[in-house]
């Protein structure tokens, strides 16, 4: 399974700028429709598009390695 690591993306973010950042912001300026962003946050397993990793990559300015971690299933 893969597991977004977008909240400690923003926490850092929210480190480096000295302010608060919410999900609509980094939603409106990734141009990621709030809702697919708050699943991709909240949704185990939740299944999203190349495109919208390419998108929050350009926005925090990292790595795809960054954004993603791989957990291995516990039935394998």
């Amino acid at each position: 399974m893969l597991r977004f690591k977008i909240k400690e993306m923003i926490g850092n973010k929210e480190f480096a700028d000295g302010r608060r950042i919410t999900i609509g912001e980094v939603a409106e300026a990734a141009g990621i429709h709030r809702m697919t962003l708050s699943k991709m946050i909240n949704q185990r397993g939740y299944n999203t598009g190349t495109e919208n990793l390419d998108r929050l990559c350009k926005f925090f300015d990292c790595e795809i390695s960054d954004l993603l971690e791989y957990i291995p299933d516990e039935d394998m």
